[in-house]
């Protein structure tokens, strides 16, 4: 059984798919630091997709950190749970954070001005 799955009657490209199935696996601990992948040609007929693709998947999850590729030996997963996050992910949830933070605080009928100015009285000092 393949160390992810992707879903062909899906629109999201098979490429998206893979990065997002892999850094789930990791985010989820049923990939760890330091556990070796299986091999481009091996996942991709474990997965019925072109070599390619998930050769430019574990290239671009490369040069993210997620992975690391050792010449000859294979390619192992180096980022923690947390770093394996999709880049944009920490945005959207600030994001959502947030639209969730005001619509409360204006249903209590407090301003932007009211919240920045508590969130400031909460800031930790720097010495």
């Amino acid at each position: 059984m393949p160390v992810v799955q992707i879903d062909a009657r899906d629109a999201t490209p098979i490429y998206a798919q893979l990065d997002r199935a892999l850094r789930a696996a990791i985010a989820a601990g049923r990939l760890q630091s330091g556990d070796q992948l299986p091999t481009v040609r091996q996942l991709a007929v474990d997965l019925r997709v072109n070599a390619n693709t998930v050769a430019r998947v574990y290239a671009e999850l490369e040069r993210a950190g997620v992975i690391e590729t050792r010449r000859g030996v294979g390619s192992f997963i180096r980022a923690t749970p947390l770093q394996a996050h999709p880049p944009r992910d920490h945005e959207r949830r600030l994001r959502a954070f947030i639209t969730r933070m005001l619509a409360e605080a204006d249903r209590a009928g407090l301003t932007i001005d009211d919240v920045v100015t508590a969130l400031d009285e909460h800031r930790p000092t720097r010495e």
